[in-house]
C-alpha cells in the first residue's frame, strides 16, 4: 500500500503551481487576472491537483473493496495512489482534462475494475461506491478549511478555492443515481434484477447523455452549478475566490 512515486510527482506539479499562484498575487484580496504567472500557477495547480484527487478517488473505491473481501485489488495495484493503474491515459485523463479547461466541468476519470462477487454484502458494495464521491468531498471540505485558516497570498487562495470547488462539483455529478456513475452502483443491490438489467445496458451511453445536457442544455448546467456553490458555501468556501479561480484556469476564454 506504498503511494507511487508518480502519485508524489503529481503533488510536486500542484504544489509548484501553487507556489507560482502564491507569488502572482499580493496579500490583499486583489489579483491581476492577466498576469501570466498567476494563468500559469492556477492552471498547473488545479490540473495537477485534481488528477491527485482523481487517485484518491478510485484510491477511495479500491480500499473499501479490499477491506470488504476483494483482495484481488491489491494484486492490481489499486492501493498504490498510482493513476496509470485506474485509468486509460487518454479516455480517462487527457480527454476529462481538455473538457475540464474547456467547459468547467470535471469529467470521471478513473476506474477500478471491483469483483463484487468477493464483497461481504450489499451494504458492502454500496460503501464501495460511495466511498469514491465522499473522498472528493473531504479532499474539498479539507481545502476549503485551509483555506480559512491558513493566511495565503490572493492568487493561491484562487486557485485553491476552485479546486475545492471541483470537488464539490465532482461529488455532486458521482452521486447522481445514473448508470455508470457511482450513485447508481450505490443503490444498485437493492434494485430488481429488472432494473439492474436495465441499469447495465444503458450504461455505456448514460452518462454521455448527462454531459451532453450539461454542456448544451443552460437549466442543467445552472441547476448543477447552483449545487455546488450551494454545497461550497455550506463547507466554508469563499463564493468569490472559486469564481476568481475558474475564470484564471479558463483563461483562454477571455
Amino acid at each position: 500500500m506504498r503511494p507511487s512515486p508518480v502519485f508524489f510527482g503529481i503533488l510536486v506539479l500542484a504544489i509548484a503551481g501553487g507556489v507560482m499562484a502564491a507569488f502572482s498575487g499580493s496579500s490583499q484580496f486583489s489579483v491581476s487576472i492577466k498576469d501570466p504567472l498567476l494563468i500559469t500557477g492556477v492552471v498547473l495547480l488545479v490540473a495537477a491537483g485534481w488528477v491527485a484527487s482523481l487517485s484518491l478517488h478510485e484510491f477511495g473505491h479500491a480500499i473499501v473493496a479490499f477491506r470488504g473481501g476483494d483482495h484481488s485489488i491489491a494484486h492490481k495495484g489499486y492501493l498504490t495512489l498510482d493513476v496509470r493503474k485506474y485509468t486509460d491515459p487518454m479516455l480517462s485523463i487527457v480527454l476529462p482534462l481538455i473538457f475540464l479547461i474547456i467547459g468547467g466541468i470535471p469529467l470521471p476519470g478513473g476506474a477500478v475494475w471491483i469483483n463484487r462477487g468477493a464483497l461481504r454484502s450489499r451494504s458492502t458494495s454500496s460503501w464501495v461506491s460511495l466511498a469514491g464521491p465522499l473522498s472528493n468531498l473531504a479532499v474539498g471540505a479539507a481545502i476549503t478549511l485551509v483555506c480559512y485558516l491558513v493566511p495565503m497570498s490572493a492568487g493561491l487562495l484562487v486557485g485553491l478555492s476552485y479546486l475545492a470547488l471541483l470537488q464539490i462539483v465532482t461529488f455532486i455529478l458521482n452521486i447522481l443515481p445514473i448508470p455508470g456513475l457511482d450513485g447508481w452502483g450505490a443503490i444498485e443491490p437493492y434494485l430488481s434484477p429488472q432494473a439492474r438489467d436495465f441499469g447495465a445496458r444503458v450504461r455505456p451511453w448514460a452518462p454521455l447523455v448527462l454531459f451532453a445536457a450539461l454542456f448544451l442544455l443552460t437549466p442543467v448546467n445552472t441547476a448543477l452549478w447552483r449545487g455546488a456553490y450551494a454545497l461550497f458555501n455550506a463547507v466554508g468556501g469563499v463564493e468569490e475566490a472559486a469564481q476568481i479561480g475558474q475564470y484564471v484556469f479558463m483563461f483562454w476564454k477571455h
